[in-house]
């Protein structure tokens, strides 16, 4: 009988490598093709086999997009297995954008908590955001949570200043939610304060491609883009699809 698992797996092993060359073979032609009919195509970074038999990934930044064996055809939209009811596509757009909770600088965030704090999520958020306000009503519905709020001006108009003003007032996670939740302004800030965090927060929505807010990140890396209900949170939280 071991033999016999020997003898299998060694059989495998052989079919795997085998099958190697053709497939850089083909990843070679993908490359080629597409690059060559498809004028200004942005720079292919990955190329892969799906479960679908003959068709190839293609991703360019965290853009996917697929093709056969020869790039002689281009595919846009989703890939869903039938038979287990996944969506393939938006699972792979899932790692693809995963955020490693702990390299996260949680130092640059405005800080708040209900209940124990346990539970933990990220937000990126623009104070002029009117779905960034309507998500932080719903956040104050649940319980043992603590919120890191990322802000980040990126709505234009005066964002800029009133997340500086944010961020330099001497209680800032008061100031915070007292603007997101009833609308008072901020006190203005001293000349003199440190608003370096503003900036840093900019640079890391460039680094994860964030284009809006809110944005929610969960422990486990999954992101959320918009505002969700206090239901999808709790099930998000709770490891469950929202």
């Amino acid at each position: 009988m071991m033999k016999r698992k020997t003898v299998a797996v060694a059989l495998a092993a052989m079919a795997l490598l085998s099958a190697l060359p053709q497939a850089w073979a083909n990843e070679a032609a993908i490359r080629k093709n597409l690059t060559e009919r498809l004028q200004g195509l942005p720079k292919i970074d990955e190329v892969r086999q799906t479960a679908m038999p003959g068709l190839w990934e293609i991703r360019i930044g965290n853009e996917l997009r697929y093709t056969d064996a020869q790039g002689n055809y281009l595919i846009e939209g989703e890939l869903i297995d039938l038979r287990s009811r996944r969506n393939l596509t938006d699972e792979r757009q899932q790692q693809l954008n995963a955020i490693e909770f702990s390299a996260l600088p949680l130092k640059d965030a405005v800080v708040w908590k209900n209940g124990n704090g346990k539970r933990r999520i990220a937000v990126f958020a623009d104070p002029n955001c009117g779905f960034c306000k309507r998500f932080e009503r719903t956040l104050q519905e649940v319980k043992d949570i603590t919120v890191y709020t990322f802000v980040v001006p990126i709505l234009g108009g005066d964002s800029p200043e009133k997340s500086r003003a944010i961020w330099c007032a001497k209680d800032q996670t008061a100031t915070w939610l007292a603007w997101m939740l009833e609308g008072k302004a901020p006190p203005k800030p001293a000349a003199n304060c440190d608003d370096g965090a503003i900036e840093r927060n900019q640079a890391l929505v460039r680094r994860y491609r964030i284009n809006g807010t809110p944005a929610i990140v969960f422990e486990d890396g999954t992101r959320v883009p918009g505002a969700i209900s206090a239901d999808q949170l709790e099930r998000r939280l709770a490891g469950g699809k929202s």
